[in-house]
């Protein structure tokens, strides 16, 4: 969201992203705590309001920046709440069905058919319900790529990848053509790119950038730039 706002224009939006380890249990750091007193990420503060404000849950944070800049939701009454509509469906559907389907799927530590097949039913349902709307549509909230998009893609869309142990293929992912085309769509946009590449600590050094704090970083400090400099 923040790239595709700097993208458009708004240089208000300029950002400094830190990593949350979770895995060494940052996000139970007083400091983090304070933040999301739910210790998830991600989590944002505004430092730009008389008194900084947190923000934290993917929607809300979306929402957030989308009506502070006045960008990537509609203003149309009739159109917003069809944009809100699909990005609070992703909210109450994608963490706990995609979260739970790629636990018991790919990283539960033995195989369990009951878990396996509830999750793999109501993900394809979820896929097939996406699928329908973008059969019709070319973003989930209509025309306009929206901040729905932004909340529905890094879940469902990803899944069209295959990255998750051939999940891909178990879904058989292919016969949602329309998800297939639509994640394409979105995948190739400029700020897409970028964004999916801040505070990533894995895959390709060319494709990590551990911490964000200027545009510039994405030429100069990505991992294989520092790496090669020490």
């Amino acid at each position: 969201m923040l790239e595709e706002l700097l993208a458009a224009g708004h240089a208000a939006a300029e950002y400094d992203a830190w990593v949350i380890n979770i895995r060494e249990g940052d996000q139970f750091g007083s400091g983090f705590v304070a933040i999301n007193p739910n210790s998830k990420i991600p989590a944002l503060v505004d430092y730009s309001m008389p008194t900084p404000t947190r923000v934290f849950e993917s929607g809300s944070i979306l929402l957030y920046l989308a009506d502070k800049f006045g960008a990537f939701v509609p203003e149309d009454p009739s159109e917003r709440a069809e944009c809100l509509s699909w990005l609070f469906w992703q909210m109450g559907s994608a963490p706990y069905l995609g979260g739970g389907f790629g636990h018991f799927y790919a990283y539960a530590p033995y195989k369990m058919e009951y878990p396996i097949d509830r999750f793999t039913m109501e993900v394809k349902r979820q896929l097939d319900v996406l699928d329908k709307r973008l059969a019709e549509n070319r973003y989930a909230a209509g025309d306009f790529y929206t901040i729905a998009d932004m909340a529905i893609w890094p879940w469902y869309g990803i899944l069209t990848t295959g990255s998750l142990y051939g999940a891909a293929e178990f879904l058989d992912i292919q016969t949602y053509t329309h998800v297939l085309r639509w994640f394409d769509d979105i995948a190739a946009r400029d700020a897409v790119k970028r964004g999916r590449i801040v505070n990533k600590t894995s895959g390709p050094l060319d494709q990590q950038l551990r911490e964000r704090h200027d545009a510039s970083d994405f030429e100069l400090r990505t991992q294989d730039k520092l790496e090669a400099a020490e």
